[in-house]
């Protein structure tokens, strides 16, 4: 009788049910018919499921942190919901990801994203792109492009994001090529920048003019508006380097005046809040502690693209900060504390937190995302098959 009633719905109206269901549902519920196996794959229904999830802000956090062993450092990946006020919830065991790379920085580098639900995790050679909800992962094949001997491929920034015109999943990566001698100072630079489509694992070099200086701090490869955003310098100014994913053309935007001094000792981060490009300057975390007069000011871009649009929104006092990681529920800074905790404050209700999550200092890296059924696409013929963890 039940499956009499469920053939009669409609498809305009099962989507409207289906997609107040989390992934985990829905993966179940593709079992009940062919046509709601076919309707919960679709593109359309993928689209409607992400954009109702993202109406009603219903947010999960990946959380990678490092654990010092005596011999080595460990990376681990957590899994957590935060539904209640007391703190996160573990959704699936942890993922020990240490054995992706045998490089020491790797183990401090931040995740990418999200983008529909996907996010990008990297040692800045090795790129693993995976889907949370799903627990669908694929390796990207490494670039081929490589240098002559004797000289270095630097990877100063990456990003990742999602290209609207080709509907292609894309990596960016800017390279310095340099001469690298054993005995001496490296030479002059050239920048390289790769660009690969994840659809068919195809790595080209995109055509630019010249390039400033990436300044690399944590929490700075910022995805919004289909355009990776990275700190850099330009005679000793701070800029934003933006990139559109569609276009593949570089620009700049400046940031607020009164942080752009590079003798100040401030640091930069960048997250959105509330659908604005959203900048954070706060206390460099190699300076001396100074209680009196450490702050992080909250600078909100009103007009996304307009220099002069940056408004000061917050001047907040928290714990030693080492750097922003992410916001919370539209209105919950996160950060890392020097000593490797994670730190939450409340802008609205200037509350401040200091949860159980943890790990080595510095080593601390947050998404917060919406859950999505987006499929990772299977590239070419050659490449990794998609698998499950």
């Amino acid at each position: 009788m039940v499956n009499g009633i469920i053939k009669k719905l409609g498809d305009d109206l099962v989507n409207n049910i289906l997609v107040r269901f989390p992934v985990k549902s829905l993966i179940r519920l593709k079992c009940i018919s062919k046509r709601w196996y076919t309707l919960i794959q679709s593109t359309t229904f993928i689209h409607l499921h992400l954009n109702y999830q993202t109406t009603i802000q219903h947010e999960f956090i990946l959380f990678k942190h490092s654990i010092k062993e005596p011999n080595e450092f460990i990376s681990i990946l957590s899994f957590l919901s935060g539904d209640n006020d007391d703190g996160f919830n573990h959704l699936f065991p942890d993922i020990n990801v240490t054995s992706m790379s045998s490089d020491f920085n790797a183990t401090f580098y931040p995740l990418l994203g999200p983008c529909h639900g996907l996010i990008v995790l990297t040692d800045l050679t090795t790129i693993i792109i995976f889907n949370p909800a799903t627990r669908n992962f694929r390796l990207i094949p490494p670039s081929p492009f490589g240098c002559p001997q004797g000289f270095h491929r630097s990877v100063e920034g990456i990003g990742f994001g999602f290209d609207s015109i080709s509907k292609y999943y894309k990596i960016v990566r800017i390279c310095e090529v340099f001469w690298n001698p054993w005995d001496g100072y490296p030479g002059p630079k050239e920048t390289k920048i790769d660009v690969c489509d994840f659809s068919m694992d195809c790595w080209r070099e995109v055509e630019h003019v010249n390039l400033p200086l990436i300044y690399w701090v944590p929490c700075a490869e910022m995805l919004y508006n289909e355009v990776v955003h990275w700190f850099a310098t330009i005679d000793m100014s701070m800029i934003i380097l933006c990139f559109d994913m569609c276009t593949e053309i570089f620009r700049n935007i400046n940031i607020p005046d009164v942080c752009n001094n590079l003798t100040h000792k401030q640091y930069y981060g960048l997250v959105i809040l509330r659908g604005c490009l959203t900048l954070i300057s706060y206390p460099n975390p190699i300076s001396p502690t100074d209680p009196i007069n450490d702050k992080v000011h909250v600078w909100v871009m009103e007009d996304y693209g307009v220099s002069n649009s940056w408004i000061l929104k917050n001047t907040i006092r928290v714990v030693p900060v080492e750097s922003p990681l992410d916001v919370w529920k539209n209105s919950i800074l996160l950060f890392q504390s020097k000593n490797g905790h994670l730190i939450s404050y409340d802008i609205n209700s200037n509350e401040e937190k200091e949860h159980i999550l943890h790990g080595s200092p510095g080593s601390l890296s947050v998404i917060v995302y919406q859950e999505g059924l987006t499929s990772i696409s299977p590239g070419s013929q050659n490449s990794s098959k998609v698998q499950n963890f």
